[in-house]
């Protein structure tokens, strides 16, 4: 049977699919023939979209459960593995370790247990076993496991994301457009890549109907590159404002940070300043080139929206 043909009524499971880029893989899924089976913890069913739940299906479990993914994978054609974490919190069990690595074996365990052939992994940009904080090193160490799998994999690295709803975008948006000043750690010269989530989301539904995308790992980022300071100035002349960028010395917020990152409302952990910290920029062209599409540029997107 060929590629399209069982891809055709295929069922495809998807893992962290309530999440905000998987709610858009989901779509581009059903906009392919594909139907989404989610893997979805107890409890969290209603967030679901309604049209993702007319066109998919519903399995309740965790990801750090084995018995529990291996029941979900079971008559799958293909994996969808999305879940990841951005913060960890320790207390109630949400860490890297668990979300990133054990995750990842449990779902790359069970498609070799059922025989699925198919398995398409987000993981970062800039994920390295051994990396410089503990986001990077299991999202690398992830990615280790699914490459020595010995399945059909594709790997996708994305920048920050961004699109209508997203957290990214809108949160910087609100402080700017609210606040008389926007705290800026360090020289706010680090540099980052934003994609758009639609372009994101065509890359994981059309590698299901690409086996020339097999064993390839992309690394996804926009058009255009910004630093730190230059995105700021763009988001808050989007929302009619300037940005007036209080920095910070990294001497003095490193031990703020580290002292306060324990209390779940502050908003910066030590690991998510060594991410912002690092210079998040790609080579787009690869994974525009096999996917054959133009980027929707960072800069296009703000000039069109008016942000929440």
């Amino acid at each position: 049977m060929g590629y399209s043909a069982f891809m055709d009524y295929g069922e495809v499971l998807v893992t962290g699919g309530t999440g905000y880029v998987g709610t858009h893989v989901c779509r581009a899924l059903i906009a392919r023939g594909f139907m989404p089976r989610l893997l979805v913890r107890p409890g969290s069913e209603s967030r679901i979209p309604e049209d993702i739940r007319e066109r998919g299906r519903v399995t309740l479990g965790d990801v750090t459960n084995r018995e529990s993914v291996e029941n979900a994978v079971q008559g799958t054609k293909a994996i969808v593995h999305l879940v990841g974490i951005i913060r960890e919190f320790p207390v109630r069990g949400i860490t890297f370790e668990r979300l990133h690595v054990t995750a990842t074996r449990n779902v790359v365990d069970a498609a070799r247990l059922w025989g699925i052939p198919r398995f398409i992994h987000m993981s970062a940009l800039g994920a390295q076993a051994g990396g410089p904080t503990g986001y990077f090193d299991s999202k690398g160490r992830a990615e280790d496991c699914v490459r020595q799998s010995g399945l059909r994999w594709t790997i996708f690295r994305p920048s920050v994301i961004f699109g209508p709803g997203d957290a990214f975008l809108n949160e910087l948006a609100g402080i700017l457009r609210t606040s008389p000043l926007m705290p800026v750690p360090g020289d706010g010269k680090y540099r980052m890549q934003p994609v758009f989530v639609g372009d994101v989301a065509k890359g994981f539904g059309d590698a299901l109907l690409r086996p020339d995308t097999e064993a390839g790992i992309f690394e996804v980022g926009g058009p255009e590159k910004f630093s730190y300071g230059e995105l700021l100035d763009r988001i808050a002349a989007s929302v009619g404002r300037r940005a007036r960028k209080l920095h910070v010395p990294l001497p003095i917020l490193r031990p703020v940070v580290r002292s306060l990152e324990r209390f779940e409302r502050f908003p910066l952990t030590m690991d998510q300043l060594g991410m912002l910290l690092q210079e998040n920029v790609c080579d787009h062209e690869p994974f525009y080139s096999a996917f054959d599409f133009k980027p929707l540029p960072l800069s296009v997107y703000l000039s069109a929206r008016n942000l929440s």
